[in-house]
C-alpha cells in the first residue's frame, strides 16, 4: 500500500462513511423485534450482524478492490490464503452482540486497516449512543458525540491513585477478579464492545485488562485509536497486539493501558 497521509485520511472519511450506514441499518433492526440465532462456536447471531457485514464489505470492495476484507460474519480463510496479504481490511460489523439484544446500546461497528501486520486506521462507532471514535497513523485520535464537531482525544497521565478499570460486561472471570485484588483501590466499570478500549483512549479508564478469549476484529480498529492518543495495547508479556502473524485469529490475553510509564506489570 502506499502509505501516504492524504490515501489514509481519504479512506479514513470513508470507513466512518460506511461505519455510520450500517450503524443506521443496525439501529432500523434494534428497534424492531428480532430473532437470534446461534453460531456454530455458539455466539448469538442476529439480522443486524448480517445486515451490518454486507454494508461494509459491500462498501469497501468497492472503494479500494485492491485491498482484502476479512469480516467476523465472513467464511475464515486459512493463513495459508491470507498471510501473504501485506494490507486489508479488518471488520466486526457488529462488536457486542450480546449487548444489542440486551438492548443496553453498548455495541460497535469496528473497521481497521491493517498494513503490515499493525492497524494504521480505525474506526470505532456507537449508533445507539451516537459516539463515533476514529484515527489513522500519525495523525492522532478523535471522537465525535452526536453529530458534533470532531474533538481530539488522549490517555490519562499521569495515573491516578484510584484507577479506573474497565471489565467486560458479559465475560468478566476470576482471573479479573485476582487483577483487581492484587491492585488495590479502584473504580470499575463494566462495559460491553470495544468500547472499553475507547475509554482508555479518552482518558475516562485507567486500564482494561482481558484474560478471556477475544478475536483480531474485535480489537485492531480501538486499537488504533487507542495507540493514536497516547496508549498501547499489548499481551501480558508487555508485547504489542500485531494482526494476521498465525493460523488462529484468536488474540491472546492482552491489556490496554493509557499511561505507559506506569508499572501495570506488578499487578498480572
Amino acid at each position: 500500500m502506499n502509505d501516504s497521509l492524504p490515501q489514509l485520511q481519504y479512506l479514513l472519511s470513508e470507513a466512518r462513511r460506511l461505519a455510520n450506514d450500517a450503524g443506521d441499518k443496525i439501529m432500523e433492526i434494534y428497534n424492531q423485534d428480532f430473532n437470534v440465532a446461534a453460531k456454530d462456536d455458539r455466539s448469538p447471531l442476529t439480522a443486524a450482524d448480517l445486515a451490518a457485514h454486507r454494508i461494509i464489505r459491500d462498501g469497501l470492495k468497492a472503494l479500494s478492490p485492491q485491498f482484502p476484507v476479512l469480516s467476523e460474519e465472513s467464511n475464515q480463510l486459512p493463513y495459508d490464503t491470507r498471510g501473504s496479504w501485506e494490507t486489508y481490511w479488518l471488520i466486526d460489523p457488529l462488536d457486542g452482540t450480546r449487548e444489542f439484544i440486551k438492548r443496553n446500546g453498548e455495541f460497535t461497528v469496528n473497521i481497521a486497516l491493517i498494513h503490515g501486520h499493525d492497524a494504521v486506521l480505525g474506526v470505532v462507532a456507537a449508533p445507539a449512543k451516537n459516539l463515533c471514535y476514529y484515527a489513522c497513523r500519525g495523525q492522532g485520535a478523535y471522537k465525535i458525540a452526536d453529530g458534533g464537531q470532531a474533538r481530539r482525544i488522549r490517555v490519562r497521565k499521569p495515573t491516578p491513585k484510584r484507577p479506573t478499570v474497565a471489565g467486560s460486561r458479559s465475560h468478566a472471570g476470576d482471573s479479573l477478579v485476582a487483577f483487581l485484588a492484587k491492585l488495590g483501590e479502584h473504580e470499575l466499570i463494566s462495559m460491553g464492545s470495544a468500547f472499553k478500549l475507547c475509554l482508555v483512549a479518552e482518558g475516562v479508564v485507567d486500564i482494561y485488562p482481558r484474560f478471556g478469549p477475544t478475536s483480531e476484529w474485535d480489537t485492531a480498529a480501538a486499537q488504533c485509536v487507542v495507540e493514536e492518543a497516547g496508549g498501547i495495547v499489548s499481551d501480558l508479556q508487555m508485547k504489542r497486539l500485531r494482526y494476521n502473524t498465525k493460523d488462529s485469529l484468536l488474540n491472546p490475553h492482552f491489556v490496554v493501558i493509557g499511561n505507559p510509564d506506569y508499572d501495570w506489570a506488578a499487578y498480572f
